[in-house]
């Protein structure tokens, strides 16, 4: 018996969780609700949305940063890694300096170098 694949994962549904991603979410939510537009109308809205966020991100932003501070934990699940990081200072391209207590860094493959 063949072991079973792995889940096809949707990695750019993170962008959803973004206040742009959200208010999305509850329109179309709301449109459903009051029978505008179908579920399936809904769902291909969403995967564009998360198309399009990860394509414009990648084309366009070009800004970049240095991070520096102590790995309080970090880990890989479903090739998403995850790290806490704990007394941060980041450098960013316009020289400016930030600090912070902690950050949480989310990564994860998009596919490209799989052939998909």
């Amino acid at each position: 018996m063949a072991a079973n694949p792995r889940p096809q994962h949707h990695f750019y549904e993170i962008y959803r969780r973004t206040s742009i991603g959200l208010a999305l979410t509850d329109a179309l939510d709301s449109y459903i609700t009051e029978q505008r537009i179908d579920p399936p109308l809904a769902i291909k809205m969403l995967q564009t949305f998360d198309r399009v966020v990860a394509q414009v991100l990648n084309e366009e932003v070009t800004a970049g940063m240095n991070i520096k501070g102590r790995v309080a934990s970090y880990r890989l699940c479903d090739d998403v890694w995850t790290w806490v990081i704990e007394d941060v200072r980041i450098a960013l391209n316009s020289s400016q300096k930030l600090r912070s207590d902690s950050v949480k860094i989310v990564a994860m493959n998009d596919n490209r170098s799989a052939g998909v």
